[in-house]
């Protein structure tokens, strides 16, 4: 009896230390996993209508060329930024006139993390894939439907621009958002955006909200307060792409000599920042802007470190 009872104690106690094991091994992916990072926008990627005029605008008004870096062997038209960013055009559909934003890529300094980290809270992201330019990427859709991409890093590569070339810096992408707190709940709680500026038209209202990628300076800029009926036209103001600047008079000058014809005026906007506009030819909003502001924002402090210029 007594050797029966001090093997029942040895099993109890082996039984105790697998449980212990078990359990250790069994904590939730969500818990286990932390999120790699996201350090800025990689591509913004619209639809167009006529391939061969946006091609004309990006190559020509802006100065921006094709076929280097992100944008080798990509076959629908795409645009070098810089070595790390770009513009991509993909053919709309027949009869498509609502909003022409087609996708927003991240850089990720591990996507095959980042991919495991979404399936880990519950997300659904496409298959991971090898783009034409060498570059593993996949795609999810945020709360309201948009489509995001997360893009691993292409390495360090000397800046090659040309000398029509506008802007070398993409700061940030604009788009249509519903429901401020789903939204922030996604990009701010569960992948770590971080409040940069928020304003309105009046100084009591809020009709911007802008959240910098968490581990670098590019920005989303979600546009409130717009109806649900709105059309092709107010839906290419709004979501928008914007090209940085280190003197707002300097592209002014350039975008004349490459041949623009009419655009808004600069104007010091409610964030206290140089900007203005110009629209591609399918009436998508392309905003140039200073890096920092020359006087205080409305309604609310910056609250993260403006873009540099290298």
């Amino acid at each position: 009896m007594l050797q029966t009872e001090k093997q029942a104690q040895v099993s109890l106690s082996v039984l105790r230390i697998l449980t212990a094991l078990w359990i250790s091994t069994s904590i939730a992916p969500s818990e286990e996993l932390s999120r790699p990072r996201i350090d800025g926008i990689a591509f913004v990627q619209f639809k167009t209508v006529d391939p061969g005029k946006s091609t004309a605008f990006y190559s020509r008004i802006l100065g921006l060329s094709s076929g280097d870096f992100g944008c080798r062997g990509v076959l629908h038209p795409c645009f070098v930024v810089n070595p790390s960013q770009r513009i991509e055009l993909v053919q709309a559909s027949s009869g498509d006139r609502a909003s022409f934003l087609s996708k927003v890529g991240f850089t990720t300094n591990d996507v095959v993390a980042m991919h495991s980290y979404l399936i880990a809270h519950d997300l659904q992201p496409s298959s991971m894939e090898r783009g034409p330019n060498g570059l593993r990427h996949f795609e999810v859709r945020d709360p309201e439907g948009n489509a995001i991409a997360f893009e691993e890093a292409s390495g360090h590569i000397p800046n090659v621009e040309r000398a029509e070339q506008v802007s070398r810096r993409l700061f940030h992408a604009g788009w249509v958002v519903r429901n401020l707190d789903v939204e922030k709940k996604f990009y701010c709680g569960l992948l770590g955006f971080r409040l940069y500026w928020y304003g309105g038209f009046k100084d009591t209202d809020v009709d911007w909200y802008e959240i910098q990628v968490p581990d670098g300076n590019n920005w989303v800029e979600f546009m409130l307060n717009i109806p649900v009926n709105a059309g092709h036209r107010e839906l290419g103001i709004q979501n928008h792409f914007s090209l940085g600047v280190s003197d707002i008079k300097v592209a002014v000058a350039k975008l004349r000599a490459n041949g623009l014809l009419t655009f808004d005026p600069p104007e010091i906007g409610r964030d206290g920042k140089w900007s203005f506009d110009i629209y591609d030819p399918d009436g998508n909003r392309v905003e140039f802007m200073e890096p920092s502001n020359t006087q205080p924002p409305c309604c609310h402090r910056y609250t993260a470190a403006h873009p540099k210029f290298q």
